[in-house]
């Protein structure tokens, strides 16, 4: 199965092409330009790499968030458009757990934490085979460790937790915890989940796959403070 994984949920703009679980072609930007600059032409070098046009590709995979509201929408846009030209399968990927499996088999328990702002984070829990232990969060961080300080052998992975470094230690003192050296979403990682997901026949079409953001935006939040 040819996969097209894509990824403008955070920072990195990445886009991978996997023949089932092997990767073929991967490109990634984070130049600080727009994801709607540098996305399809990701997309096009990326299949050029891989030697595939876009009607070869059986399945696509996006991220769906959390993340950057716009960089969400520019990905989720993009895939729709592309799958449906092509009446190609979806995969919906959320940006924890592409951040879990830079961690995936490595013998912990993995805790993906995300950078929100204002002491929010978006959080999840994984076991080392990427299975979620509890449900996504998007709080404050010390609500968020509260509720996962049941969890031991944790490692730590993603922006959130290198903000919240110090806040960690503290509340898993008694714990043993620690914290990756990879801490950005990538495309390998992105199509570990991608191939687990489409292996265990998890896919949606054009018209079912939509952004998820756990939270209301910054604009959203504003205006009904305004109302009050």
């Amino acid at each position: 199965m040819k996969i097209l994984a894509c990824d403008t949920s955070s920072s990195v703009c990445s886009v991978g092409v996997f023949d089932d679980d092997k990767l073929i072609a991967e490109n990634e930007i984070d130049n600080g330009k727009t994801h709607s600059e540098n996305f399809m032409p990701l997309v096009k070098k990326s299949l050029e790499d891989a030697n595939l046009k876009l009607s070869d590709i059986d399945c696509f995979s996006v991220v769906v968030g959390p993340g950057s509201f716009t960089g969400i929408r520019i990905g989720v846009a993009s895939l729709k458009a592309m799958a449906e030209v092509c009446n190609s399968k979806v995969v919906s990927v959320y940006s924890l757990e592409v951040l879990a499996a830079n961690e995936y088999k490595k013998g912990r328990n993995i805790c993906s934490m995300i950078d929100a702002r204002n002491d929010q984070v978006y959080c999840g829990i994984f076991n080392e085979e990427l299975d979620k232990l509890d449900e996504f969060m998007a709080d404050d961080i010390s609500a968020c460790l509260e509720n996962i300080k049941k969890y031991d052998n944790i490692v730590f992975v993603g922006n959130g937790s290198i903000l919240h470094l110090d806040l960690i230690k503290e509340f898993f003192k008694d714990k043993n915890i620690k914290f990756s050296v990879n801490n950005k979403q990538n495309a390998r990682s992105l199509g570990i989940i991608s191939c687990k997901k489409a292996r265990k026949g998890e896919y949606g079409t054009a018209d079912t796959v939509v952004p998820v953001y756990l939270r209301k935006s910054q604009a959203e939040r504003m205006k009904n403070d305004n109302k009050h």
